[in-house]
């Protein structure tokens, strides 16, 4: 068998071992996801709704609410989020909760200098449980 040095580079490739292949893909599937999350974070409506779900549990009019933007807006970009992976939702009668599921946000956000241990805001245009 000829040594990876002598016979260039599709040879070398052929020498490296399983494990060591198998670390490639896992390096390039990180670097996918990660990729994924800052493409999301870089969205300034998400980021803040993900800042806020990384607070508690809240229902969609209440972030409504709290973005001052169209409760239809604020649920296409949740929905954004849930197909990512990164919020669940659960229904509750006539309103939806979202959660954060995805435990990389947090570490994110507090790497970035966002506070995550501020209060949660009662919101006078909101009716949700919370708030009403």
């Amino acid at each position: 068998m000829t040594s990876p040095a002598k016979c260039g580079m599709i040879c070398m490739l052929m020498h490296i071992s399983a494990r060591e292949a198998l670390k490639v893909v896992a390096v390039k599937q990180n670097s996918a996801n990660a990729e994924e999350l800052f493409q999301i974070l870089a969205h300034p409506v998400r980021l803040r709704l993900l800042v806020e779900l990384s607070r508690e549990e809240e229902c969609v009019c209440h972030l409504a609410a709290l973005l001052e933007r169209p409760q239809p807006y604020i649920s296409q970009q949740l929905a954004e989020l849930r197909q990512a992976g990164l919020v669940s939702d659960r229904r509750e009668g006539q309103r939806v909760f979202y959660r954060l599921i995805d435990e990389r946000v947090p570490s994110v956000l507090l790497a970035a200098g966002v506070r995550l241990d501020e209060r949660r805001r009662r919101m006078e245009l909101c009716a949700c449980p919370k708030c009403g």
